[in-house]
This record gives C-alpha cells, sequence and structure tokens, in this order.
C-alpha cells in the first residue's frame, strides 16, 4: 500500500487565515485546501492547486463544503480554577454595591481565595475541566489560566497543575500564568512587603523551574498592588525567563498601562481608565490590549476602553472571557468576542483576530492563531455561510468540528 505524504487534507470550505500577508480583513481563501501533517499544517491553497488528487496526498480526505476553518480559537485571559462561587456578589452589586466596595469588605477575590484553599484536587478539577469544555465546544483549542486564589507557593502551583491536568481532560491546551499579585492574603495583612519578597523570591522561580507557568501577572490597582510593588516581582519574571502581563487600568487609571510599557509586557489586560499617555506607553512597549467585555458587562461598568486610540497608535487587540467567579462569570468565548462588539465598536474582523491572532500574540505563541504552513494544526471548522455570524450569533451551536495539532476532537 503506497503511503501518502500528507495525514489529513480538509477540502471545499472556506478558509479565514487571518494571516496579514493575505488581502481582505480576514485573509481568506476559498474553495480552499489544508494539508495537515504530524500536527502542522503542511499545505495551504486553493483546491484546484493542489499538487495531486486528494486520496494520493493524504491518508484521510475530509470534505467540509459551505463551512469556515478559522485557527482554534485562544481564550488569552481565564481564571478558570477556583473553589465555590460569588453570586452572593452579584445579587449585592444588582442592589446597588460596588465591585471595590465588595472587596474591601472582605469579599470578592479574598472570598475565593477561602473556598480555593478549602476545596480538594478533585473538586477544583472536575469544576475546571466542565469550564473549559464549555470553551472547548465553541471552538477554543488553547486557553490561559491564571494562578491567584491561593496565594502561598504550594497553593498557587498547585492551581497550575489542577489546570494543566481539567485542560488535558477537556481536550485544551493550557497555558499557565503566575498570578502571584493578585491579592494580599489574609496572613500577611500586616506585612506587605513580606508577601511581594515570597511571589518574587519563591512563587515565580519554582513556577518558571517547574515548568508551570509561561508568563507572569498582577493586578495593578488601588486594591491591588501598586506599579512600586510589581517591580520586584517583574525582575524575577525576567530572569526567569518568563513573560509578562498586567491587570491594568480597571476600576481607574492607576498606572497600570503606563507600567506594561516600560516593561515591553506581552499584554495589559482590562484598560476600560487608560489614559492617552498609557496608550502611547502600550504602543512604545510592543504590548497587546486584551479587552475583556464580560467584566464590563457584569460590573455595569459605563467607560469603554480607548479603542479608537488603540486602533490610531497601532496597539494590537485581542478579546478574551476572562472567566472569573466574581468579574465575569461568562463561559464562551464567542459571546466575548460578541460584546467587544457591541460594547467596545470592534469589527467583526477585529473580534475574530481578537481570539486568534492577537489572542497568541499576547501568549507569545507564535505557532498557532494565524493558518500558514508550518504552524499547528489547531483548525475550527464552522457552519456558517458568513464568517459575522461567530459574533452575530450570542449562543447556538456553530461548530461542525474541532481540530488540536491535527487529531479530530467532539468535545
Amino acid at each position: 500500500m503506497t503511503s501518502r505524504p500528507w495525514d489529513t487534507v480538509w477540502l471545499g470550505a472556506s478558509a479565514a487565515t487571518f494571516d496579514p500577508a493575505r488581502p481582505g480583513p480576514w485573509g481568506a481563501l476559498h474553495d480552499a485546501a489544508v494539508g495537515v501533517k504530524n500536527g502542522r499544517i503542511v499545505w495551504l491553497g486553493p483546491l484546484t492547486e493542489l499538487p495531486e488528487r486528494p486520496d494520493e496526498v493524504a491518508a484521510e480526505v475530509r470534505s467540509v463544503p459551505g463551512c469556515w476553518i478559522t485557527p482554534g480559537l485562544i481564550d488569552c485571559h481565564t481564571h478558570a480554577v477556583f473553589g465555590g462561587d460569588r453570586a452572593d456578589e452579584f445579587a449585592a452589586r444588582l442592589a446597588g454595591e460596588s465591585y471595590e466596595a465588595i472587596a474591601r469588605a472582605g469579599g470578592g477575590i479574598r472570598s475565593t481565595v477561602s473556598a480555593t484553599r478549602g476545596a480538594t484536587d478533585d473538586q477544583l478539577r472536575t469544576a475546571a475541566e466542565a469550564r473549559l469544555r464549555d470553551l472547548a465546544r465553541e471552538g477554543v483549542t488553547t486557553v490561559e489560566v491564571k494562578s491567584g486564589y491561593d496565594l502561598t507557593t504550594d497553593g498557587e502551583i498547585r492551581m497550575l497543575d489542577v489546570a494543566h491536568a481539567a485542560g488535558r481532560r477537556a481536550g485544551v491546551e493550557i497555558q499557565g500564568t503566575l498570578l502571584g499579585l493578585h491579592a494580599l492574603p489574609p496572613e500577611f495583612e500586616r506585612d506587605r512587603p513580606g508577601y511581594i519578597e515570597l511571589v518574587a523570591r519563591e512563587m515565580v522561580p519554582r513556577a518558571a523551574a517547574e515548568g508551570r507557568a509561561r508568563q507572569v501577572d498582577a493586578f495593578v490597582e488601588g486594591i491591588a498592588f501598586t506599579p512600586a510593588e510589581c517591580a520586584p516581582v517583574f525582575e524575577a519574571a525576567r530572569e526567569a525567563g518568563l513573560g509578562i502581563r498586567v491587570h491594568a487600568d480597571q476600576l481607574s487609571d492607576a498606572g497600570g498601562a503606563a507600567l506594561a510599557g516600560r516593561w515591553c509586557a506581552a499584554s495589559a489586560d482590562h484598560l476600560e481608565r487608560t489614559s492617552k499617555e498609557g496608550v502611547a506607553a502600550l504602543a512604545r512597549g510592543g504590548c497587546v490590549a486584551v479587552l475583556l467585555p464580560g467584566a464590563y458587562l457584569t460590573l455595569r461598568d459605563d467607560q469603554p476602553p480607548p479603542v479608537t486610540g488603540f486602533r490610531q497608535l497601532g496597539v494590537p487587540m485581542a478579546v478574551a472571557s476572562d472567566l472569573n467567579p466574581g468579574s465575569s462569570p461568562v463561559r464562551s468565548l464567542r459571546t466575548a468576542a460578541s460584546l467587544a462588539c457591541s460594547l467596545f465598536g470592534l469589527t467583526p474582523a477585529e473580534a475574530l483576530a481578537g481570539v486568534t491572532r492577537e489572542a497568541a500574540r499576547a501568549l507569545q505563541l507564535d505557532d498557532r492563531g494565524v493558518l500558514s504552513v508550518g504552524r499547528r494544526a489547531d483548525l475550527a471548522i464552522w457552519r456558517v455561510e458568513r464568517l459575522e455570524e461567530l459574533v452575530y450569533w450570542i449562543g447556538g451551536d456553530l461548530l461542525a468540528g474541532r481540530v488540536v495539532e491535527g487529531i479530530e476532537d467532539a468535545p
């Protein structure tokens, strides 16, 4: 039996490559063929230009006429591992309490820290797996998951271990992020410098040495940490070879975007109250602006991020679910992309690039997020006539199939 050079070839769909080298908002190829070998794209072009008959070039031929193929979606900002929920705080905010007031009264992140510390590994993994499966059912193949709900060294590592285990079971690749600077744990209430030193000297080196995280994040806000307090943690991250990200300017302009720009961070996330100077800092630093409309909606905010400024200065915009128990209980990346259009004014092309190409950039991953030869064969196949439908419809099963590193999956 003659062996075929490729494992699989996908035929007849329109391919939205999101490759800026191709013309149009999607970088689209119509009536396309996508050849896959060993989990990588080895051929991409019009079906009419295939070098041989499909059954001669691939062991398996998959015909998907009338569909669209995109890169597998990437959720580049989540807090998917946590204990309990904060439905009571949701009700309190509806009754008029602010997010900041709830946090200062001992709720917010600290309440989730307590619930997470009290949960078993199995409880955390089972709950996280269910959330990740929800994302996978919408074509997501890569999910960033942050720690930050234990705030001890062993507990933060445990959270990242649980995330990776849940991701394997849910069929998504996890990119771990250490978020030690999420909140001040109660046992360090009177020793802020001591906690910051713990994160810098213990958490960061261990997360890096044990391969649990690729990036380090910090919450820069009046109820969290200052730019000066982040510096030793970011220095430790650089020394350990980890990327840097910043929760920036969500509740106030606390200098988060400026900090991200100074450190040439991979991303700054939220950004509702970023100033013109902050936008300029992000542009100078080459940072991605990660927009999180789920939190904006849930907290009933009224000041959107400066999207026009990002466009003017060429700051790339990613979109993420910010899946978390407090400010964004959103288990749908497509919904987040739709909200980014409706609430922030992104175009469908910007929103979908934001959950593919720009999300990969925020995670410092150059092997996915775009359909091109040599990239990972992470694919999402959609039963839609127009690609805009992915952000037009809120909810609904539009996914025809999902491929992760060349392997078909039915989550």
